[in-house]
């Protein structure tokens, strides 16, 4: 199924005072999994390098049960300024009704302003799983024990 025959899922989004004049969240392209997010901020944030900063994207969100919102970053603003998402990919609970925000950090070497209306994140809409959890005496063998990159970095 492509996504222009799929049926969207409906979330509610509500602008917020910052982000009034905003775009709201959008796919760039046809193909797009995440939607880009716009910085909310009144005045330029400058970032240093290796700071931290929670920035507001101008709305909240009504995720339908089942679903969640996933912040992650972009990747050009990783791969050219070493901007990037701590808590990534960040997950907004159906629950949950407040603002939402992106935590940027600087991982490069030069201070990074952020502008009013940049992109700074994209969200993505994505199903989710409750599980029950079943406390067993053992678990089923599955021909892999080790972890933390125990199947090597070469390829076979």
């Amino acid at each position: 199924m492509s996504l222009e025959t799929q049926t969207p899922v409906c979330v509610q989004i509500l602008v917020l005072d910052d982000g009034v004049g905003l775009p709201l969240p959008r796919y760039m392209t046809a193909g797009a999994a995440g939607a880009d997010c716009y910085a909310a901020v009144r005045e330029p944030l400058r970032l240093a390098p290796g700071a931290r900063v929670l920035v507001p994207l101008g709305f909240s969100l009504a995720i339908p049960p089942g679903f969640e919102a996933q912040l992650r970053p972009r990747s050009g603003l990783a791969l050219k300024a070493g901007i990037t998402l701590l808590n990534s990919p960040g997950t907004i609970d159906a629950d949950y009704r407040g603002p939402v925000g992106a935590i940027l950090v600087n991982l490069g070497q030069d201070e990074f302003v952020i502008a009013r209306g940049d992109r700074v994140a994209q969200i993505v809409i994505a199903p989710v799983s409750q599980v029950a959890f079943t406390v067993v005496e053992q678990l089923a063998e599955s021909g892999r024990s080790g972890g933390f990159g125990s199947t090597g970095v070469a390829a076979a």
